[in-house]
């Protein structure tokens, strides 16, 4: 019997509806559920954080990746409930911190438990049978959500409420669950670098840039430990700003706010191009968009990593 470690963290998967709003409550009968559809399956349920995502902190999901790679080293796949806010960048983090072949499975709920066609058991029942599943094994961190399986670096929030609210678009899911059965149809290539947790929590804002970027708004931008910009195209700005930006004394790293491809290094050479930006000392964030961009930045920066070390980072992937 396959064994599996169940990492509760709160979300929606884990209230009801009631006439002042969801909130968590006792934990719900997630073992017992599981028992009645998969008597084959054994899960052991442990308790890590029980609050809505949008509360967590990245010291939380580092936590949450040490308790996963530790059940990892003593079970045969590891699934996590957790609310679908941020559970993108959760299980982006999750990919740097964790390294094991054991698989882990993050999933969660977009609709209440006691209200009509709650989603939470389905997705449940479906990421347990794909932790448990010798084809997981190796392909990194996984989102599991109504039947479909995404590789955790690509799965995105693309619907505020509907059942149907991950995407791993443009490329798609790496395969899905039908009946009883697992079925992979796709596989990552390499995994992302593995980072470690360093223990000291930093300011990282994201600042999305449109058509013009006041120059003020650089000059006056507050003390952080590094900036994140989320520009047009490729990766792209107003003229006005790139040499303001190389004064900041943080390091800044740019991605694609289209949500698909990579930023450029060596197309547009006018002021504010790629080209522009970084020979002024700017960092590309390739194919990563500008929250997990942050992600990466706050694990590398709770060591203290260096500028260069940060751009050696975001030039590997």
């Amino acid at each position: 019997m396959p064994r599996i470690a169940l990492l509760t963290t709160g979300g929606t998967i884990a209230m009801t509806a009631s006439d002042k709003g969801a909130n968590l409550g006792a934990p719900p009968p997630f073992v017992e559920m599981l028992r009645r559809n998969l008597p084959k399956i054994g899960v052991e349920l442990t308790p890590v954080l029980s609050r809505p995502s949008t509360s967590f902190t990245v010291s939380d999901i580092a936590r949450l990746a040490h308790a996963a790679n530790e059940v990892a080293k003593t079970h045969d796949g590891v699934v996590i409930t957790h609310g679908t806010d941020v559970l993108e960048e959760t299980a982006f983090a999750l990919e740097l911190l964790t390294r094991t072949e054991t698989p882990i499975v993050v999933t969660g709920a977009m609709r209440l438990a006691n209200k009509p066609s709650a989603d939470g058991d389905a997705n449940l029942i479906a990421a347990v049978r794909v932790a448990a599943s010798d084809a997981a094994r190796g392909k990194g961190v996984l989102v599991v959500f109504d039947d479909e399986i995404h590789w955790g670096v690509l799965a995105k929030k693309r619907h505020a409420f509907r059942t149907h609210a991950f995407s791993s678009e443009p490329l798609g899911p790496l395969g899905w669950v039908a009946e009883d059965r697992v079925r992979f149809v796709l596989t990552p290539e390499t995994r992302l670098p593995h980072l470690s947790w360093g223990g000291r929590e930093s300011v990282v804002p994201i600042l999305e840039a449109g058509p013009g970027l006041e120059p003020d708004l650089i000059r006056n931008f507050p003390k952080c430990d590094a900036l994140v910009l989320s520009l047009p195209g490729a990766g792209h700005i107003a003229d006005s700003a790139p040499a303001l930006l190389a004064e900041l004394p943080m390091p800044v790293v740019f991605a694609s706010r289209t949500g698909a491809g990579e930023t450029l290094s060596k197309s547009y050479g006018y002021g504010g191009g790629e080209m522009d930006l970084i020979a002024r000392g700017l960092i590309p964030a390739k194919y990563l968009d500008a929250r997990r961009a942050r992600i990466a930045l706050a694990i590398l920066l709770s060591r203290d990593a260096s500028k260069e070390e940060i751009a050696a980072f975001f030039a590997s992937i």
